[in-house]
């Protein structure tokens, strides 16, 4: 065994994790939740929460990133383990994950930036308000001079608030 220090000096607070153990981690994808729209005469509150479940509901986006980039996901994590595995063997603590989960954000937001998630297969993309260039970060959000913008970015806050963790 690696980890013969009992005494939790690891860093991890805890018995020294054994390789071939059963616990199995999760990787998870969500949101930040903030306001994303205020309640008006017309209209509802709404949260990044709200948004992200009904892109999810609609279009699955988040599900379709993960199995379009699934080897970089991989890649990502094991890269983030191989370098935490490391900084631990120096003495450090680190979070094992931290790495790997900050690259798969970049990736997502990437996804959305750069019209990927419009040219992957998603029913529905390009979604109309991106073809007419719907931006409400603009002072006139409908105006049919405004240039053409990615589906899934109108105000960048669904994307801004982004995260994924390892549980």
């Amino acid at each position: 065994m690696l980890f013969r220090d009992t005494t939790g000096a690891y860093g991890g607070g805890g018995p020294p994790p054994a390789f071939g153990s059963s616990k199995t981690r999760t990787l998870n994808l969500g949101v930040i939740v903030q306001p994303y729209r205020d309640e008006t005469s017309k209209t509802q509150a709404i949260t990044t929460a709200d948004v992200a479940k009904i892109l999810e509901d609609e279009y699955g986006i988040m599900q379709v990133f993960s199995k379009v980039h699934w080897k970089t996901i991989e890649k990502a994590l094991v890269s983030s383990v191989e370098g935490a595995l490391e900084s631990l063997l120096m003495g450090q603590r680190t979070d094992p994950f931290a790495r790997g989960t900050q690259a798969i954000e970049a990736r997502f937001k990437r996804f959305i930036s750069s019209y990927e998630a419009e040219r992957v297969g998603i029913p529905g993309t390009p979604t109309k308000a991106a073809l007419r260039g719907v931006n409400h970060r603009l002072k006139h959000p409908y105006r049919k001079s405004n240039p053409r913008r990615p589906s899934f970015r109108d105000t960048g806050l669904y994307m801004d608030s982004f995260r994924c963790w390892v549980s």
